[in-house]
């Protein structure tokens, strides 16, 4: 076998005519050479940064991600001596985007790892900066599910959105459609809430005409109208009991009868299905299929409330601000801002989208103040209820406006532990409290 810098030096040759961009790493984080596609996309003036320290340039750190509170591919593969894939966020010339970041380590013949390559791929379907469309974030919850979400979208498994109303389950399935093969193909949304028997039979599978009274003509069903594309079944656990066997069978061989018909036909799409309702316990209580949820929920993803990703709050008032069509873009006070920081978002972001809609109209000159949101945002209630409890980040942060002692005192006094209180306070950006 080679010698460890002839190995370097071919792996180099060969990674310059990669697609992907690909940098060659040193067991001391350093950067030993980068190709023509990291260059390109990564690269200051296309010039790379040969001789530094990855982190500093990815991250800005001063010191290992696995040290700076991230998770290092590199820690992992060295540990394993096998692939390891995490998404970041990295500083790249646009500025901060979300990455998928593979790295490989190189063994020498005695088995020891010599070096390693990173290949980066950056993720278009959700942004780390303010956007006018699409998923936005940057909080470790929302990563958490990104990641889930890169790798569900170019496959066919059907997916499950679980998570609480409000919480972009139809923006997810968008991402999920845009990623996949089926991107050029229809995204049809079916909202299964209210819907009776009859009209969701009729609407999923098309009728013919005559089929019942009122059906003037044929029909189309939004099932054969996914035909190429993707289904999308939101609030799935509103479908009534005695649909979901049929939903079940077009699920399974993607065929189906129009209301009123003989035909056979047959759709191909690919699934996905959200609820906020707790399934599972659904099965057990005998209101939902047994067979229909382990059909539906090949790839689970859990979409965390917004009170779980508090630190996303500006990105995403500023994303929806930009979002809103007519006046002038308005603008948040840092006053404001920390108000809405108290808050516990029970509507999540759908609330806070309503929240800033309301305010705006108030902020004549732009400029979002306290005043100008709702009463028990702008004035909170009395924060003496808070302590004993702190549930949720809102009540935290009011607990710790009153609390005169040491952040030891308060975790003891909430019944958390010292660590648990530290990531709170880091999500309502108090970490250094």
């Amino acid at each position: 076998m080679p010698e460890p810098h002839t190995l370097i030096l071919a792996l180099v040759s060969y990674l310059e005519h990669d697609a992907l961009p690909a940098i060659v790493l040193d067991t001391d984080y350093n950067i030993l050479a980068a190709n023509a596609a990291y260059r390109r996309q990564f690269g200051h003036n296309d010039q790379a940064p040969i001789g530094q320290k990855c982190h500093r340039v990815s991250h800005h750190y001063a010191m290992p991600c696995d040290q700076a509170g991230e998770h290092c591919p590199m820690r992992k593969a060295w540990d394993s001596k096998v692939p390891e894939r995490v998404l970041h966020i990295h500083h790249t010339p646009r500025g901060p985007e979300h990455v998928d970041v593979e790295l490989r380590p190189i063994l020498d013949k005695q088995g020891a790892v010599v070096a390693f390559v990173e290949r980066l791929t950056s993720i278009t379907l959700a942004s780390a900066q303010p956007q006018q469309q699409g998923l936005v974030g940057r909080a470790p919850a929302f990563k958490s599910a990104l990641a889930s979400l890169q790798r569900a979208a170019p496959a066919q498994i059907p997916v499950l959105l679980q998570g609480e109303s409000g919480t972009g389950k139809e923006l997810f399935a968008r991402a999920i459609h845009m990623g996949s093969p089926r991107a050029n193909g229809p995204l049809v949304v079916v909202d299964c809430t209210g819907l009776t028997e009859s009209l969701f039979e009729s609407e999923l599978f098309g009728y013919e005409k005559g089929a019942f009274t009122g059906a003037n003509q044929r029909k189309i069903g939004l099932a054969e109208a996914a035909h190429g594309g993707t289904l999308f079944l939101d609030e799935i656990g509103e479908v009534p009991l005695a649909m979901q066997v049929k939903l079940l069978r077009l699920i399974e061989s993607g065929s189906f009868r129009p209301v009123g018909s003989l035909r056979t036909v047959h759709a191909d799409f690919r699934l996905v299905s959200a609820t906020h309702k707790p399934l599972k316990q659904m099965v057990a209580a005998g209101t939902f299929r047994e067979d229909l949820y382990y059909r539906i929920s090949g790839f689970p993803i859990r979409l965390p409330a917004l009170r779980e990703r508090l630190e996303d709050l500006p990105l995403l008032a500023e994303s929806l601000l930009k979002r809103m069509p007519g006046k002038p873009i308005s603008t948040l006070t840092e006053q404001a801002l920390a108000h809405m920081r108290l808050h516990p978002f029970p509507g999540n972001i759908r609330e806070l989208r309503n929240m800033l809609e309301r305010a705006r109209l108030f902020a004549d000159d732009g400029l979002i103040r306290p005043e100008h949101l709702p009463e028990d945002v702008a004035h909170p209630p009395s924060v003496s209820k808070a302590f004993g409890k702190a549930h949720d980040l809102g009540e935290l942060a009011q607990a710790l406006e009153q609390f005169k002692g040491s952040r030891s005192d308060l975790a003891r006094h909430l019944g958390l532990s010292e660590r648990t209180l530290y990531r709170r306070l880091k999500a309502l950006g108090l970490g250094a409290v």
